[in-house]
């Protein structure tokens, strides 16, 4: 089996793709910290696949550490990397822990790939890098504007770095830049879900956990944004449609398909909802009301963001599957499932 190192693997869009790849017929390795993710995923991801799935306790920022894993495991067929801090709002009030983390891990990743020969990666983008656009939906080609927030602006630089990093004329690496939009959800068997640590940052699990009475009412970030009710619009992604992109993307870098060195792809479902669809849709799949109020805008959120994911679909073979419903019905149900 094709050996895949996963950073992050114990997050929230790790977990999911660890069960993916393993499920697809590869090998996947956990590398995590354990910074912004819980250990109870590695019980959840031996749950669902039956077996213990390998997992590093290093920092990706530690580049003896990660020698150490590509000489503990062999050939590496591919690297996945989603170890980032991922928090808009975080970002505004921690910037240098942001760059520190986001910009340094990468750099420090592409530096021990090339020492070792390892030769694929597929690097966690993100929307964010649009900026506020000037047109929607964003494509590919849609230009990136300055960020709205350092989080943004470290995944800007991470694609800048990926694609200097290419052009160097020692260069092995092959990447693909995922562009996520908004993941949500939870794997079916509600042994993996978003975990988050403290009081969530995105809106889903906060939605969740208003609804399950942990949290005392959903405050809404600003009803006066240029959409259709006031509220942002996000493109809302199942986390097991987000994870088979991964694999998509994967197969795509060892079977040498890849038209550049470096290749991006938007990830998303190719509409936008607003948070109040979000908290109606909830509500339905739920059967539960939720408590909420309007609060002021959250500093770094750009009013509206949606994917063309026509590329996604022609080039790398894949489409969403799961409706915003069973997304959040999924969401749901993996919150009841702590609760137990």
């Amino acid at each position: 089996m094709k050996k895949i190192l996963v950073t992050g693997g114990a997050g929230y869009i790790g977990s999911h793709t660890v069960v993916e790849l393993a499920q697809a017929g590869y090998e996947p390795i956990i590398i995590d910290n354990f910074s912004n993710s819980q250990e109870s995923a590695l019980a959840g991801i031996q749950a669902i696949l039956g077996r213990e799935v390998p997992c590093h306790r290093i920092d990706c920022g530690d580049a003896e550490a990660l020698r150490q894993v590509f000489k503990a495991e062999g050939t590496i067929d591919g690297v996945i990397h989603f170890a980032a801090f991922k928090a808009v709002g975080e970002s505004v009030q921690k910037p240098l822990a942001y760059f520190h983390n986001n910009v340094g891990s990468l750099v420090t990743l592409l530096q021990v790939m090339q020492e070792v020969g390892a030769t694929n990666l597929v690097f966690s983008s993100s929307c964010t890098v649009y900026g506020v656009p000037d047109a929607l939906p964003v494509t590919e080609a849609t230009p990136t504007k300055p960020a709205n927030s350092p989080y943004g602006r470290t995944k800007q630089m991470c694609e800048d770095i990926v694609h200097d990093a290419a052009a160097a004329p020692d260069n092995k690496v092959h990447t693909i830049l995922l562009r996520y939009f908004n993941p949500i959800g939870a794997h079916d068997s509600a042994k993996i879900g978003e975990l988050p640590l403290g009081v969530p940052n995105n809106l889903v699990p906060f939605i969740t956990q208003t609804a399950a009475g942990i949290r005392e009412k959903l405050t809404i970030n600003g009803d006066d944004y240029d959409t259709p009710d006031g509220t942002n619009v996000r493109d809302y992604i199942h986390v097991v449609d987000l994870a088979k992109a991964h694999i998509a993307a994967v197969q795509r870098l060892l079977d040498r398909k890849a038209s550049e060195v470096v290749e991006t792809f938007n990830v998303g479902t190719g509409h936008g909802n607003t948070v109040l669809e979000v908290v109606q849709t909830f509500e339905k799949a739920s059967g539960q009301k939720l408590n909420y109020s309007i609060g002021p805008r959250r500093p770094g959120d750009v009013p509206a963001i949606y994917a063309d994911a026509t590329k996604a679909a022609e080039v790398l073979g894949f489409k969403t599957t799961t409706s915003l419903y069973d997304s959040l019905a999924s969401a749901w149900k993996w919150q009841q499932t702590l609760g137990k």
